[in-house]
């Protein structure tokens, strides 16, 4: 995980995102090592749907599905996501309404808090393969900011 502030200069560590609500560990990506760690994660939050989804090259509409992202939206669920494989970019307002820029590889999990505006861009390669938890997937609807 790298984030650094997009309206600032500085880098930002691990510290300062879980002050800002954004929860984030590194954990083993190989399927026998991350299962108990992530069903931690799932029962210290109370997630209980589980799926995975992936985005490449080769995904058909890609340039559409990545569309519904990258405008400023919330969930009122958590946005969760265990990265497998690729990489993404999380930009994330701050309490102050400021925007954090994480950029998520192999082995990150990230909470993105419910009701926190935010919007999700792939990587150059256009490739992410991740874990999402959720509470109820019907509450993972994306609330536009201006809307």
């Amino acid at each position: 995980m790298r984030a650094h502030w997009l309206d600032r200069a500085g880098a930002i560590s691990e510290k300062t995102l879980a002050e800002q609500g954004v929860y984030y560990a590194l954990l083993d990506a190989n399927p026998a090592s991350y299962r108990a760690p992530l069903d931690d994660v799932k029962d210290d939050r109370g997630y209980i749907e589980e799926d995975i989804v992936e985005l490449g090259p080769a995904t058909p509409n890609l340039d559409a599905i990545c569309a519904k992202f990258i405008d400023e939206h919330h969930h009122d669920e958590d946005e969760v996501r265990f990265v497998l494989e690729g990489a993404g970019i999380f930009d994330i307002r701050s309490t102050n309404d400021e925007w954090m820029r994480v950029i998520v590889e192999k082995g990150d999990l990230i909470v993105v808090p419910k009701d926190r505006h935010h919007r999700f861009m792939l990587t150059e390669e256009k490739a992410i393969r991740c874990v999402r938890l959720f509470k109820d997937k019907s509450g993972w609807v994306p609330h536009y900011r201006n809307n």
